[in-house]
């Protein structure tokens, strides 16, 4: 099973869209080579139901040189209606082949040309993007993930605003101050997102594009899936280990949920455990009972980093793609690695 979102849904619907141009071509230029047309009447329906609507397969009755025949004809629709006269196409060497000769390619070749041509535009509007954003931090300067630089520890809350679909995330402390956060600038559905990563710490904007969530399933039985998404054009998990980030995924004290310890070039700079959507103390004691359930998206982080950027990116790895690993796995994978490892 492959999510219809991202790349990949560009992907397969450009092959989809190739093969209803090719079956387009061969029903409107040479299924019907060589055939004759001739008028019909319709004298039975075949009915083709679902959840929605009805179509209906007609069979037809003609004559050709005197001699009448009959047959159903490949090609159904919703206003058929026996005794209506239709044209219909017969083949001259062999009048009982016949077909109804109608528009459905004329319709495959419309609808894939449009297809493709969505799936050119928003890889054209991906690239112009992604030079876009090049620009623009050439203008602006500074990496696109700051240097670690190690303080006090300090307890902070990642949160992530839901029931909208500009999706955001920001990280705020015990006062509720908001340290850091990711705006969305630009929402499209078929590229990916622009958003603006603001530390407010340190007074630093920089711009990121982010891509849609994509899901492979590769073994339902293990629950084997594989959950990613890209930053900047890039999968954000080759993205993270391109900037020296690995996670360590460990399991909570009594929880089935997942504590993630984050490490830059082999340092260990922050630990994220999963939390519920009332992350702060004040709301845990408001809300007893949902405290005790995590969800995904909101964690407690325990950190040293001055600098938040590492920190954030990966925690919002983790909530928008809902994997457990640092490779974008889920229980498969970690099934299946332990026992590598064993």
């Amino acid at each position: 099973m492959i999510s219809l979102r991202g790349p990949k849904l560009k992907i397969f619907a450009g092959i989809m869209a190739l093969i209803a141009l090719a079956a387009g071509i061969y029903f409107t230029f040479f299924h019907s080579q060589g055939f004759v047309k001739t008028t019909g009447t319709i004298v039975s329906l075949r009915e083709d139901s679902s959840d929605d609507s009805s179509v209906y397969f007609p069979t037809v009755e003609y004559t050709v040189d005197g001699k009448t025949y009959t047959g159903e004809l490949d090609t159904g629709s919703g206003s058929y209606k026996v005794g209506k006269t239709i044209t219909v196409l017969y083949d001259p060497n062999d009048p009982e082949v016949v077909h109804g000769g109608g528009g459905i390619g004329i319709y495959l070749i419309v609808v894939s040309i449009v297809i493709l041509a969505v799936v050119i535009w928003s890889t054209v509007q991906k690239k112009r993007g992604l030079e876009q954003l090049k620009e623009q931090r050439a203008t602006q300067g500074g990496a696109d993930i700051a240097p670690s630089v190690a303080g006090e520890e300090r307890e902070l809350y990642f949160l992530s605003d839901l029931g909208t679909a500009k999706v955001g995330h920001r990280i705020e402390d015990k006062q509720r101050r908001v340290l850091y956060e990711a705006k969305m600038t630009k929402f499209n559905l078929t590229s990916a997102y622009g958003f603006d990563f603001i530390d407010h710490e340190h007074s630093r904007t920089t711009p990121h594009l982010v891509g849609h969530e994509e899901e492979s399933e590769w073994n339902s039985f293990l629950l084997d899936s594989n959950y990613t998404f890209e930053l900047d054009g890039e999968d954000i998990w080759k993205y993270l280990k391109k900037n020296g980030i690995d996670v360590k995924t460990e399991r909570m004290d009594g929880s089935i949920w997942p504590k993630y310890r984050i490490f830059r070039d082999g340092a260990e700079i922050a630990v994220l455990e999963s939390s519920s959507k009332y992350v702060h103390e004040e709301d845990a004691e408001q809300h007893s009972v949902a405290n005790k359930v995590a969800f995904p998206g909101f964690y407690r982080i325990w950190t040293r980093e001055e600098n938040l950027d590492a920190v954030f990116i990966t925690a919002m790895a983790f909530a928008r793609s809902r994997a457990l690993n640092d490779e974008g796995g889920t229980l498969g994978k970690q099934i299946r690695s332990s026992l590598r490892n064993r």
